[in-house]
């Protein structure tokens, strides 16, 4: 069995990648609100701050920081993902061995992770959150796709409104106009 082994830091920012089973899916945009209602609640029981997030249809990136003192980010994820299963109905197809143990076919099992550095770091964690959607596919302007922090980022001077979709950006190196 594999060792996973989390780099664990007390009040830390950690990035993660969290990817549902079935990758050409839309399910996370279709089921939007049931997300945001377990990762609210989630906070509630276990805060945290979080500093960028976009939901793609088949995954999602966030960055949050945890509180000082706090290093269980793992949890805070697993929590997350239990309740927006919860609140699915179980139509999804499952393999015959997630049905042996009793596991929905909604999210892959494990996710990826990331200690944030430094402030360079976080700067081109954050960007490559915000840049996913027109990464993928899914809008052809940063400012044109509704479920991301990028609007939350561009109300307190952030960035511009059209980064990332208008020229005025070179993402792969980081730069914001």
């Amino acid at each position: 069995m594999p060792d996973y082994r989390r780099h664990r830091v007390p009040g830390g920012t950690y990035f993660f990648t969290i990817n549902l089973l079935e990758r050409r899916s839309d399910f996370l945009v279709r089921h939007v609100d049931a997300l945001r209602a377990a990762v609210k609640r989630t906070g509630e029981d276990r805060p945290f701050h979080i500093d960028a997030w976009v939901v793609l249809p088949d995954h999602m990136h966030c960055i949050i920081t945890l509180p000082p003192g706090d290093d269980d980010c793992s949890n805070r994820i697993k929590a997350i993902k239990i309740r927006f299963v919860r609140a699915m109905p179980p139509h999804e197809r499952r393999s015959a061995v997630r049905v042996t143990k009793g596991e929905r076919g909604i999210w892959q099992r494990r996710f990826w992770e990331h200690v944030v550095r430094d402030d360079e770091d976080y700067a081109r964690h954050i960007d490559y959150i915000h840049y996913n959607p027109v990464k993928h596919g899914c809008a052809s302007a940063v400012v044109a796709w509704p479920y991301s922090t990028f609007h939350r980022w561009v109300a307190v001077g952030a960035y511009p409104t059209g980064w990332g979709g208008d020229g005025a950006t070179d993402v792969a190196a980081g730069e914001r106009r």
